[in-house]
């Protein structure tokens, strides 16, 4: 079975709320594509399969995927705040859900929680999710509308993550200092790898491994560049007080973590391999994303991945973090 950990939906009503918000410079490209700029930096492309759930299945079919695990992608529902960020998480959690059971052999779905409206109302929603919706995980931004994914303020969400030992998708948001990103598409290109190498870093150092340890962190896009730093950040908990918080060195942690093959550069995907192990990389593609590419991701994991391994990749052990049979 083949799983892919990585990919999004965009729920009509989540796309409507984004426009309406008045935060983003929404229109169109000439592919016709609903493209979403901040501060100038364009971070969003809508596709057309982002909201057609039978082309994405044909599309599946057609690239080998048995699952595809769905999720909401950047901003996420963090532009809100209060009751209208409780409401838009229910609707797009109402909606993924519903792909779900339209095609329940093809599809699960990962979890938003309105985060902006504080760690009461996304402990609920998660049990909402998982309890009712059946979602297999939740996805967390590397940043939360800006505020450190690390922040005092989530403890308790992230205690209701720990107490039911659900895995935690880290994705990237919007990430700071986007203005001087408005150019080359950075935001996506460069940026979120930026912020979720943040995100992880805090949470290492912040000591939320060691006490929230039955939470399962997933993170994006090969652990953004978390592989390739890892040595750096054993030295600086070697030399800097402020470092030192925590009772192991960073790559201890890091070999904790899940890494989706969100890259599509061999030697990235190696460097991973080695600091992480097999049995801790997972699928993924970035599918309906512009950026995204199924097939790129296949043919690196087969050229990279040895074949003792690969088959644990593409599909066995996601299928055990997840929880899913054939």
């Amino acid at each position: 079975m083949r799983i892919d950990v990585h990919t999004h939906v965009q729920p009509p009503e989540f796309l409507e709320a984004l426009v309406a918000s008045g935060r983003y410079e929404c229109y169109q490209d000439d592919a016709g594509h609903i493209v979403v700029r901040e501060k100038g930096a364009r971070f969003l492309t809508t596709t057309p399969q982002m909201h057609d759930p039978a082309q994405r299945v044909e599309e599946m079919d057609a690239s080998g995927i048995d699952v595809q695990i769905v999720s909401v992608t950047t901003p996420q529902v963090y532009f809100l705040q209060g009751q209208p960020c409780i409401d838009l998480a229910r609707r797009c959690n109402d909606y993924l859900a519903g792909v779900v059971q339209q095609y329940p052999d093809r599809f699960r779905a990962l979890a938003s929680v309105p985060l902006t409206a504080g760690a009461d109302a996304a402990a609920r929603e998660l049990e909402r999710c998982l309890d009712e919706l059946g979602m297999i995980g939740v996805l967390v931004g590397a940043n939360i509308d800006g505020r450190p994914i690390d922040a005092p303020e989530f403890a308790p969400f992230y205690e209701e993550v720990n107490r039911r030992g659900t895995v935690m998708f880290i994705h990237p948001m919007v990430p700071a200092g986007v203005e001087v990103m408005a150019d080359y598409a950075l935001a996506p290109l460069v940026g979120f790898m930026m912020d979720t190498t943040l995100a992880v870093a805090r949470l290492i150092f912040s000591g939320f491994f060691e006490r929230f340890p039955r939470v399962r962190v997933l993170v994006g896009h090969l652990g953004a560049t978390i592989p390739y730093l890892a040595g750096r950040l054993d030295i600086g908990y070697r030399s800097y007080p402020d470092c030192q918080g925590i009772p192991r060195p960073p790559s201890e942690y890091i070999r904790r973590l899940y890494l989706d093959t969100v890259s599509f550069h061999e030697p990235a995907l190696r460097c991973a391999l080695e600091t992480v192990g097999p049995d801790r990389i997972v699928f993924g593609s970035d599918y309906p994303h512009v950026i995204g590419d199924v097939g790129s991701a296949v043919r690196s994991v087969e050229a990279t991945v040895p074949a003792q391994s690969r088959e644990r990749i593409l599909g066995g052990t996601a299928a055990e973090l997840f929880g899913l049979t054939a």
